[in-house]
């Protein structure tokens, strides 16, 4: 009976379908356009107003805004509540429990559950409090980079897919 459910499980790690993404030349200059922008945007506000308004999760978050602009996910609600929230899972639990293997599997499961609960999935903000927690980060990171590098990236995003002929972004708020 285990060696049949086993089997059974192991065979579902096979296929033989392919992948339905598509190459496009287009899609890939206006995802690059878009991104560069962003990132360009970001680190020249970070230098010019001398704050941090970039972490390694807005590049993913871009992935999500340029490539993918009608996914649930990568809708404004999603990009600025999912990174705040997750941030805040991180905060919280490095500043009650510290920087443990308990707190990191924690704060990430925390926020993961509350961007389910609040509609705000966002992948990218997975990642958030293990930033936090592994930069023992102060509470003012929830402001800066994450509250105001997210709104950035919504506005550019905003911004930059309606000006494509066939894109309509957001193609939700609430």
């Amino acid at each position: 009976m285990l060696y049949k459910n086993l089997k059974a499980y192991i065979t579902k790690f096979s296929t033989d379908t392919r992948s339905p993404l598509t190459i496009s030349l287009w899609h890939a200059v206006v995802a690059f356009t878009g991104s560069f922008i962003t990132i360009f945007m970001l680190m020249s506000l970070s230098e010019g107003l001398q704050l941090s308004l970039l972490m390694a999760p807005f590049g993913a978050s871009c992935v999500l805004a340029f490539v993918l602009p009608e996914a649930p996910v990568s809708q404004p609600r999603n990009i600025i509540g999912g990174h705040f929230i997750t941030t805040l899972c991180g905060l919280t639990v490095y500043h009650w429990i510290g920087s443990g293997i308990w707190a990191l599997s924690l704060a990430v499961g925390l926020g993961i559950a509350l961007m389910i609960v609040t509609k705000t999935t966002h992948p990218p903000a997975g990642a958030n409090p293990i930033v936090v927690i592994t930069a023992a980060s102060s509470w003012s990171f929830l402001f800066t980079p994450v509250l105001l590098g997210s709104v950035i990236i919504v506005c550019v995003t905003l911004l930059y897919n309606n000006l494509i002929k066939h894109r309509k972004y957001p193609t939700f708020w609430r």
